[in-house]
């Protein structure tokens, strides 16, 4: 698919991919939001935290097509059903699209959610609903910049968990979402942004690696006269707004994350076998998937991958067969076998969702159109069982059949496997306190 391909309403699908400035940049508050993350002491956690629990979010920005990948209506009259037939896996009873093989020989590592509804089919509050668990309140205009209103998953996760040694504990790859970022918890919990494809055949991040033209001594030299300047305005300071002293804040963890042989090591994919990157996929979706497994194994507690473009309103079936659904075929399988094969797998969560699924009924252009009230989600690790299938949607895949659940519950049950306990409370600057799940339930059953 093009590069340039826009969303329905007219959101630009490129990546955004920028060059990061550097560590000559690294006193400049550019950097702020990159190193922001790991700048709070973060709360230890509540008793009985799970400690070494991860969560890789892999978000299907535009909709996936569930209909037609993970909740196939094969007896469906045929302006629903659309061209794809189902096949089995590996676990007795439970079929996928014939366009994912690798997918089925996995299924018994994950579960999904057939019965995930939401009340929303718009770009941009959809999003924010998933990656917060919380709507949107008014005013949201997350097509068009990121604005915020509830901290993503993400965030909380780095808020109350805080970092595992040098390594931020939120990143996002390739770019960040609109909605992926900490609201009103403040720039010390936005996530690291990678802002680099790890598909590319150079991909370095921006702001691990200072310029070719600064030496090390330089760099340590250009750290001491910072020390020295602070010292001198150490006092001035003492009335400084706190946009000021955020920023010298920063402006340490800038050096310090620079500096940190883990985080260095852990963006270095060029490190991986040849023959791993290909069982992933040379594409960014599976390099990306790549780059989270190497992330949780060096101690990032949540990084989300933001995945475009699903928004399938023309030709949904020739775009899915050919272009999206064999990264995602090779890219996710191999990230469940390689966390399985590393140990990781009970402690490492990967959740696969978009924003919406997609209209039961095929359009007059061969697409699928946005549609909340049924969706499908796949879990995996971290507490959750694999091979089940919860619940289950009307012969035409329009809404859940009974028993609904949405984000909230969604959100509830992703803190509960890493311990973190939603009934706690966050107060926005205004002081109105917003508890950390909005009501949702933990969904046991697939536990």
């Amino acid at each position: 698919m093009s590069g340039n391909r826009s969303y329905c309403d007219g959101m630009s699908r490129r990546d955004m991919l920028h060059v990061g400035l550097g560590a000559s940049a690294a006193g400049a508050l550019g950097l702020s939001r990159a190193v922001a993350a790991n700048s709070a002491s973060g709360k230890p956690g509540v008793a009985g935290t799970r400690d070494d629990v991860s969560l890789i979010i892999l978000f299907l920005q535009g909709g996936l097509s569930t209909i037609d990948t993970l909740d196939l209506k094969p007896k469906a009259p045929a302006e629903f059903r659309g061209e794809f037939n189902p096949i089995s896996t590996v676990v007795p009873g439970l079929q996928v699209c014939e366009h994912l093989p690798g997918v089925a020989q996995v299924a018994d590592r994950f579960s999904l959610l057939r019965n995930f509804t939401h009340h929303n089919s718009g770009h941009g509050a959809a999003d924010h609903y998933m990656l917060t668990g919380y709507f949107p309140r008014p005013g949201f205009n997350g097509s068009l910049k990121p604005n915020n209103h509830f901290p993503s998953h993400g965030s909380v996760i780095a808020k109350q968990l805080g970092p595992r040694g040098s390594v931020p504990p939120y990143v996002c790859l390739p770019k960040m979402h609109r909605s992926g970022g900490s609201a009103y918890l403040g720039a010390s919990y936005a996530p690291f942004e990678v802002e680099a494809d790890p598909n590319a055949p150079d991909f370095s991040v921006p702001d691990l690696t200072p310029p070719l033209a600064i030496s090390s001594n330089r760099f340590d030299a250009r750290r001491e006269l910072m020390k020295t300047v602070d010292r001198f305005k150490e006092k001035a300071e003492v009335t400084a707004n706190s946009g000021t002293r955020a920023l010298t804040t920063f402006q340490k963890k800038a050096f310090d994350l620079i500096s940190s042989p883990a985080t260095r090591i852990a963006f270095d994919i060029h490190s991986e076998p040849e023959s791993s990157r290909d069982e992933y996929g040379r594409n960014s979706l599976g390099q990306s998937c790549l780059m989270a497994r190497r992330l949780v194994e060096a101690g990032v507690r949540c990084v989300t991958i933001d995945h475009t473009n699903w928004d399938t309103h023309y030709n949904n079936f020739e775009v899915l067969k050919n272009d999206l659904l064999p990264h995602l075929d090779t890219g996710l399988p191999m990230l469940l076998r390689d966390l399985e094969q590393r140990g990781m797998l009970d402690t490492t969560m990967v959740c696969v969702m978009g924003e919406f699924g997609r209209t039961p009924r095929v359009n007059q252009y061969a697409g699928r159109d946005h549609w909340g009230p049924s969706n499908t989600i796949l879990l995996a690790g971290g507490g959750i069982k694999g091979g089940r299938v919860i619940g289950a949607t009307n012969a035409r895949g329009e809404r859940p059949e009974s028993d609904p659940v949405g984000p909230e519950d969604l959100s509830a049950t992703l803190y509960h496997c890493l311990g973190i306990n939603g009934s706690d409370e966050f107060h926005t600057p205004e002081g109105r306190p917003v508890k950390i799940v909005n009501d949702g339930r933990v969904l046991t059953e697939l536990l």
